[in-house]
């Protein structure tokens, strides 16, 4: 009577298995941000976050935790969320090629079929190689050297190749920038049309005069040895900003050129712009297509996840030539 009838543990108290530790993962940093933290407690329940039902506030910056079984406290550990919001870049890139593939044939394509063809003699046919230069170097070959430094290989080593790289891309962008000027000044001088006029060629004009100065400011300052390493720090986070600039006003002046071309083009009874021709769409559809690019970069550029580590670069202040002694 009284005695404890319950029977002895199958498993020894030597032998038994310690109970399992929670970790706590870190999520910080960039790629989060308050932003994330908010949307990451709101989509588990504020389980787990830092606490029961605890959402960091506005203005602080504490790192977001996750509970998960085994390891140590503030060992770092993808989220589950972090994992669905993160996009590959290389699958980026291979979308933003083809867009880019995409513009240069549209637009090549609308000239030819359209427009009859290229010519370099002062005709009609020559003025459509403004076009196809201006959409190819300004927004193409231009958002390819912005997204130079955002390219896995060039994260670690020297920063020389990619500098190289970079200003060669730009400089071939300049440089089909400067022919469709030629394209479209030779055409307008030839037919007594008058120049600079129009919204779209200000807003042109300025967009290649910009990026002029931004080409020789990046020259002087990355490339020749002469400029001091502080005013290097203190010019690339202006050339970035710049660089993003530029490339917006490029989407902007094509799209307006499109659209003042079809109206200078489709005016007589049976094709006039407002019905709508298969010229219309096929011209709107290639304006859509250089907005979506112009956009994709810009955002690719904006990413904090997809930035170099400059800290890992010896010579990301270090002029070009200089580094090469």
């Amino acid at each position: 009577m009284g005695a404890d009838l319950r029977p002895p543990s199958s498993v020894s108290t030597a032998t038994a298995r310690p109970p399992r530790r929670k970790r706590k993962c870190v999520l910080e940093g960039p790629r989060w941000g308050r932003a994330g933290a908010a949307l990451a407690a709101a989509l588990v329940g504020h389980r787990g976050l830092g606490g029961a039902g605890s959402v960091p506030p506005a203005g602080a910056a504490a790192p977001v935790t996750m509970e998960a079984p085994g390891g140590a406290e503030g060992e770092r550990c993808p989220h589950p969320i972090g994992k669905m919001l993160d996009v590959p870049f290389l699958p980026f890139c291979l979308l933003l090629g083809l867009l880019g593939s995409m513009c240069v044939a549209f637009v090549s394509a609308w000239c030819q079929y359209w427009r009859g063809g290229f010519a370099w003699d002062g005709s009609t046919q020559m003025f459509n190689w403004h076009p196809v230069l201006m959409v190819t170097g300004m927004v193409v070959l231009y958002g390819a050297a912005s997204l130079v430094y955002r390219l896995p290989a060039s994260w670690s080593g020297p920063k020389l190749p990619w500098k190289v790289l970079h200003g060669c891309l730009a400089l071939a962008a300049f440089t089909l920038a400067v022919l469709g000027l030629v394209a479209v000044f030779r055409f307008h001088n030839d037919h007594g049309t008058p120049n600079m006029y129009s919204l779209h060629s200000w807003l042109g004009l300025v967009t290649v005069l910009l990026f002029c100065c931004q080409w020789l400011a990046g020259l002087s300052t990355f490339l020749l040895p002469w400029a001091p390493a502080w005013l290097r720090g203190l010019y690339k986070p202006i050339h970035v900003f710049f660089g993003s600039i530029i490339l917006l006003l490029a989407a902007a002046s094509c799209v307006s050129g499109i659209n003042e071309k079809l109206f200078f083009s489709l005016k007589n009874g049976t094709e006039q712009y407002k019905l709508l021709p298969p010229e219309a769409v096929f011209a709107n559809t290639l304006g859509l297509l250089i907005l979506l690019f112009a956009v994709l970069v810009l955002s690719a550029l904006a990413r904090p996840s997809w930035k170099r580590p400059d800290a890992s670069c010896p010579d990301s202040r270090q002029p070009l030539l200089a580094a090469e002694r």
